[in-house]
């Protein structure tokens, strides 16, 4: 019971974190995991069981407070969810951690850049359709790999492009329970298959997936009233600095392995 509270506070303040600036939830979730020893592909797995529950609820307050861009959603969902299949049929083949260094590199850049740029004017213009599908299926491969990315890799992408904070994010949630979907369909497909001889051990992490669960679904709620209040100015620079944030510890973590 122990382990399902320390998951439920850890789920709260992820889906807190995630709802409010588009990204994050499966990047700190997945980390507590790997950081209590469960093998990245299990805890890929049991970040996605827990967000078909908190992407939906999160996605749906989005939908009610109206930060849903349509028109982004329906040229980012699909290719996110392309790139998510692929992503997760890797991971349960051997472990996603070769381009670790580059995704690094490019969350710093990005959020330095969006930090710099919370201080000007923030343009407000549609993102190209020839950005969107590439980044969608980039954050969608990246996010099935390593148990979160479709949050840091797309609304950093996006808000780099010049797209308004509050449709970016509001639109990204809403994406993201698609995306979880159809990764979590991945790996069952794998584990029926055979294809993931590990997978058996997944149910070793029950209390773990329901804490998280629990945790996100308290926080969800306040997701889209937060989006819609907060000044544009003031998200752009959270988000900045909380990509910074996770590619300092990603590259503390590639550091400490050499």
């Amino acid at each position: 019971m122990s382990e399902f509270i320390l998951f439920l506070i850890v789920g709260f303040l992820a889906q807190a974190v995630d709802g409010a600036l588009g990204m994050a939830y499966g990047v700190i979730s997945a980390t507590v995991l790997l950081s209590f020893g469960v093998p990245p592909a299990q805890a890929s797995a049991s970040v996605h069981a827990a967000e078909l529950f908190t992407t939906a609820a999160s996605g749906s307050a989005h939908l009610v407070h109206r930060n849903v861009d349509w028109q982004l959603f329906w040229r980012l969902a699909p290719a996110g969810i392309i790139g998510g299949c692929l992503g997760a049929y890797v991971l349960t083949s051997f472990e996603g951690n070769a381009v670790k260094p580059l995704v690094t590199i490019y969350l710093a850049v990005i959020g330095l850049y969006l930090v710099v740029r919370s201080f000007h004017k923030i343009p407000n213009k549609p993102v190209s359709a020839s950005v969107v599908a590439p980044l969608g299926a980039v954050g969608g491969f990246l996010d099935a790999a390593g148990g979160g990315g479709w949050g840091p890799i797309v609304t950093s992408g996006l808000l780099g492009a010049g797209a308004p904070p509050r449709y970016v994010i509001g639109t990204v949630n809403a994406s993201e329970f698609l995306i979880t979907l159809s990764v979590s369909v991945t790996f069952l497909a794998s584990l029926m298959s055979g294809h993931w001889q590990a997978a058996g051990t997944l149910t070793e992490y029950g209390w773990s997936i329901g804490g998280l669960i629990a945790g996100g679904l308290l926080a969800a709620p306040m997701a889209g009233w937060m989006v819609k209040t907060v000044p544009e100015k003031a998200l752009l620079r959270a988000v900045g600095i909380l990509i910074v944030c996770l590619s300092l510890y990603q590259s503390a973590q590639l550091v400490a392995l050499v």
